[in-house]
């Protein structure tokens, strides 16, 4: 009898099962190796070839380190090594056991659940450049004002630094240990309390982020209403708590209630070229206004949080390298506010296009890059306009050079709209926070999405309307959540999370250092902050209005 067409049946069976082996770490390779292949109805198989076959096919040059946990869904149809009595294979150690029998997902399921990457590489910088940039760019010209240029310059590179290490210590630590969720990878490091931690920090840094964005909404369009309406009347319409509450309502909720963030890419574009006008038109006016401001301009904003001092106009109109006062506490605060966007880091991680540890490295590169240059201009020129002037948020000081521009109407519109689309990308990481704390396994809810989006803007308008001064957004945050979110927590979560290197490497003594001068940071501003905050609570000087 002729074999032949039997044989061809058996060959169509007789291949590698339909499975993604192509992790180039051995020890992961063996997770998968005994993945049985599929067998014909008659029963037969080539146990030789098949084994040949399922060790080759590998494909070295993708990188398979990325361990979310969604991903473990591609291995779905390879069944756990079961033998003959139905018991596991004792050599199959129990992480392993562990990780087969709790991934073993329908088809309906992980359609469902996983979702590949689909925000492009420019989108992606789009979005990180937009969660970097934010109201931190309008306090940068008062920090230059109390550290002087060159200290600025110092301290502006050393935090841009800092900030792209911790980047690169969270991508690793979330290879290395198994979760693109930052609340996770603090209970995988030290249990409830390191996620008790992650979620606190995001919480902090992302409500001052977000009171700072309507703080400027509630004292800018204001100015802007009036300019528009030629009326200095005080009616409801340019009441700074009403408006900002019609903003919530009608811009930023409906955003906020998108379920994928790639789609708020294109909102991140319009809010960087609105953020690029705004470093251009701060470029321009340093060449228009002239360095000897109005008779009473000085008298009115120069140190506000100081003893005022007497000062010749050429004395304030010559720039100092070097400044050292009591508003200098302030200036690291600051810089590390408007650097920070480690929150967001992890979800944009998960929804790069064919994402990767390098790729997602050269996207923060790239938007750290762009910002700093920004950040550095928009500080030098704005301190270069006003020197010792400069306020606490940079807009209103120009309000006290005119009464009317139509270019600084413009550009207050410009900021305006990129601060109200950045509310939306800020509240994602926040919202993904709340959620793991309620519950990371249950299913996506609509109702619940929106209760939480709801509740979060809900409590910062409540923050924004009762928030003494913009300036004290920056200090605490910028010295709490933004120290903690930056030094320590992707610090400490390294080393805890990281096996293969021993602490006597250098990866884990650098980390070391990281975390320990993170402590220092935190501890020194938020004593000298609060130290500030009592002497001006105990002298009779006017507290600083901040805006």
């Amino acid at each position: 009898m002729n074999k032949t067409p039997a044989n061809t049946k058996m060959s169509r069976f007789d291949r590698a099962p339909d499975m993604d082996c192509s992790s180039s770490n051995s020890n992961e390779y063996m997770r998968y190796q005994h993945c049985p292949p599929k067998v014909p109805l008659n029963g037969m198989i080539k146990a030789p070839a098949n084994t040949k076959m399922s060790r080759f096919n590998i494909d070295p040059d993708i990188d398979s380190s990325i361990s979310n946990s969604n991903e473990y869904t591609s291995y779905q149809h390879c069944p756990p090594k079961v033998p003959l009595n139905g018991m596991q294979y004792t050599d199959v150690d129990a992480e392993s056991q562990n990780f087969l029998s709790d991934h073993q997902l329908g088809k309906k399921k992980y359609e469902a659940e996983y979702s590949p990457g689909s925000a492009s590489f420019g989108m992606s910088v789009f979005n990180l450049g937009n969660a970097i940039m934010g109201s931190g760019i309008l306090g940068l010209s008062y920090a230059m004002a109390n550290t002087g240029i060159a200290m600025f310059v110092i301290l502006l590179v050393a935090v841009a630094i800092f900030s792209l290490y911790s980047v690169h210590l969270l991508l690793k630590t979330a290879n290395e240990g198994g979760s693109l969720v930052y609340e996770q990878l603090g209970y995988k490091a030290f249990g409830i309390p390191g996620k008790l931690a992650a979620s606190c920090s995001i919480t902090m840094q992302n409500f001052g982020a977000m009171a700072s964005y309507l703080y400027i909404v509630k004292y800018e369009l204001p100015i802007v209403i009036k300019a528009f309406l030629d009326s200095n009347d005080n009616s409801w319409y340019t009441n700074g708590d009403y408006l900002v509450l019609i903003v919530t309502m009608a811009i930023i909720l409906p955003l906020s209630l998108l379920k994928n963030l790639g789609y708020l890419g294109y909102t991140s574009g319009f809010s960087l070229l609105c953020m690029v006008f705004f470093l251009i038109v701060v470029i321009y006016k340093k060449f228009q206004i002239p360095c000897q401001l109005p008779e009473n301009f000085i008298n009115i904003t120069v140190n506000v949080s100081q003893p005022q001092v007497n000062t010749t106009d050429e004395e304030c109109c010559k720039p100092k390298y070097f400044v050292f006062n009591s508003q200098t506490v302030y200036a690291v605060p600051i810089l590390t506010f408007a650097f920070v966007c480690h929150p967001a880091i992890l979800p944009m991680y998960e929804e790069l296009k064919d994402r990767s540890r390098r790729k997602m490295q050269n996207v923060a590169n790239v938007s750290f890059l762009g910002m700093f240059v920004m950040y550095l201009l928009a500080a030098l020129f704005g301190y270069l306009t006003f020197n010792e002037a400069v306020e606490p948020e940079l807009l209103h000081t120009y309000s006290k050079v005119y009464n009317f521009d139509v270019v600084l109407l413009i550009v207050r519109f410009a900021v305006l709209t990129a601060v109200t689309l950045t509310v939306p990308v800020v509240l994602f990481p926040i919202r993904t926070s709340v959620n793991q704390l309620l519950g990371a396994s249950k299913e996506f809810s609509w109702p619940r999405h929106i209760c939480i989006t709801v509740a979060l803007l809900v409590c910062v308008n409540i923050l924004v309307i009762f928030v003494p001064t913009i300036r004290d957004i920056f200090g605490f945050i910028g010295a709490s959540a933004a120290a903690m979110l930056i030094f320590i927590l992707p610090s400490a979560f390294y080393i805890k999370l990281v096996k293969k290197e021993s602490m006597k490497s250098v990866q884990k003594m650098g980390a070391t250092l990281f975390l320990i001068v993170g402590f220092m940071v935190m501890i020194g501003s938020m004593a000298l902050i609060i130290a500030d905050w009592i002497h001006n609570a105990g002298s009779s000087g006017e507290h600083a209005d901040g805006h």
